[in-house]
């Protein structure tokens, strides 16, 4: 999405975080539960042990080792990676015609809006925007866990396991990646509490969205401010002492548009990045999104202030935003920069294969220099990089001892891995590789996606439920 408050009047809302619009629409209707129901995320009725055989085996590792073996899992982690005895496995996987890849991780989205696709297309931000406004008046928390587990279903079915997501009704949406077991690190919209239909103080929402799933196996809540032209100093502030006191990620919108940096500086005197550096906000365990319109001064600054950045180039592109990230600059600084998809509303795709492709190609034209952003490079922002924005890279992110089992088998046959050659796997999946080849999908151990059907839980049910709810936001959109 964009910045959501760029081309509007200042009391205006976003899409997408429950502010005022011209049509007001009471958000929070239902009471949310006070307990949670939590899988066994070991994978109840699983075997205890499985040894997936002869794969081609993408580690990701220090070392981004490219190797024929075995994978190993036990309880829900990797125990061993390369040769593996035959007797060590209660259930054996014949993996030689697969690639096994670790799982994907999507640093920016917004599950939820997967109803929305294809509802705004081809319109300048300020037409897009108003479509947006006035179908978000709308949603209701039934809604939103419809499109959430659309959403998810999406995601798994393209190799995700991991996401990171701002929105509203989190609540919905953390009980959508509890039921088809993926993981979601997920973010409570915040704003100034004069612009916001939330009932009560949106910072204080968000800490006691935290409070009621901290401790999750899948679900890691935290805080999202939504952006400089929704939040004043108090309120950046005060979701940092929200994150900071309970030891969660901040995530937030930043430097999106052109016109967001202007306004602001116009306002403040200051670019965004530099005003909230001064004001105390900036630092790490903190991931923004888009940084499309940034100077040297911020690139640094960002990168040392361990601010981790989410590249979204497709939603960048699809909207104009007019200029590209200076992604190959915010890594040469040593910023940490993985790869987002932003909502189906303006991408319209949350598969990750995508994006990489999409990234890889942006940078080289716009610098014209094709040795930039490898596919190395790309694989990396997809994976390893992403679990060290979220703070998880001891335990995500690449095939190695002592990590969660999460990863996909990826169908070698498949025309677009074709030649399967293992020199040429890491190029074949950022530039070439259909969602389609995605077969398998595990998440901590369990199998989520088996031969390209979810396991726990049923697209044909999902995607009733979601026509239904899509009904109403459609027929919202403006004519």
């Amino acid at each position: 999405m964009p910045s959501r408050g760029s081309t509007r009047p200042k009391k205006k809302a976003p899409v997408g975080v429950g502010l005022r619009s011209a049509r007001e629409s009471p958000l929070w209707r239902t009471a949310y539960p006070r307990e949670s129901v939590r899988p066994d995320v070991s994978g109840s009725g699983s075997p205890r042990s499985t040894v997936f055989r002869g794969g081609l085996l993408v580690t990701q590792d220090s070392g981004r080792r490219v190797l024929r073996g075995d994978l190993r899992v036990e309880a829900g982690r990797i125990a061993a990676v390369g040769a593996v005895p035959r007797s060590s496995g209660d259930e054996e996987v014949d993996a030689s015609g697969f690639a096994i890849v670790p799982g994907f991780v999507n640093v920016h989205t917004h599950v939820a809006m997967s109803l929305l696709r294809g509802i705004a297309d081809d319109r300048e931000l300020a037409g897009f925007l108003e479509t947006l406004f006035a179908v978000d008046a709308r949603r209701t928390e039934n809604d939103v866990e419809a499109g959430a587990r659309a959403g998810i279903a999406e995601m798994l079915l393209s190799g995700t396991t991991s996401f990171l997501d701002l929105y509203y009704f989190e609540d919905a949406i953390a009980r959508a990646v509890e039921s088809l077991g993926i993981r979601g690190f997920l973010g409570w919209a915040v704003l100034d509490p004069e612009l916001t239909t939330q009932k009560g103080v949106p910072v204080e929402n968000a800490r006691r969205f935290i409070e009621r799933w901290k401790g999750h196996p899948l679900v890691a809540p935290l805080v999202a401010p939504q952006g400089v032209y929704v939040c004043g100093r108090e309120t950046w502030l005060r979701a940092r002492e929200v994150a900071e006191s309970a030891g969660t990620l901040v995530h937030y919108h930043l430097s999106e548009t052109r016109r967001e940096v202007h306004e602001h500086r116009e306002k403040t005197g200051r670019r965004p990045v530099v005003w909230l550096n001064e004001i105390g906000f900036l630092g790490p365990r903190s991931v923004a999104a888009h940084t499309v319109w940034l100077t040297g001064e911020e690139i640094g600054l960002l990168a040392g202030k361990g601010v981790g950045v989410a590249h979204c180039p497709s939603s960048n592109l699809k909207l104009a935003s007019g200029g590209v990230a200076p992604v190959v600059e915010l890594r040469a600084a040593g910023a940490s920069v993985g790869l987002g998809t932003d909502s189906v509303a303006s991408n319209n795709s949350l598969s990750m294969l995508r994006e990489m492709h999409i990234a890889g190609l942006v940078q080289k034209n716009q610098r014209w220099d094709a040795t930039v952003l490898s596919a190395q490079e790309l694989l990396d922002m997809a994976t390893i990089e992403g679990a060290r924005m979220l703070g998880r890279a001891g335990d995500l992110g690449s095939l190695e001892v002592g990590k969660q089992a999460d990863f996909s088998l990826v169908r070698l046959d498949h025309p677009t891995l074709f030649p399967a050659r293992p020199e040429a796997v890491v190029s074949h999946l950022a530039y070439a590789t259909a969602d389609e080849a995605i077969d398998s999908v595990y998440v901590g151990g369990v199998r989520v996606v088996h031969h390209r059907n979810l396991t726990l839980g049923s697209w044909t049910s999902i995607r009733r439920d979601g026509e239904a709810a899509a009904e109403a936001l459609w027929a919202a959109r403006p004519k």
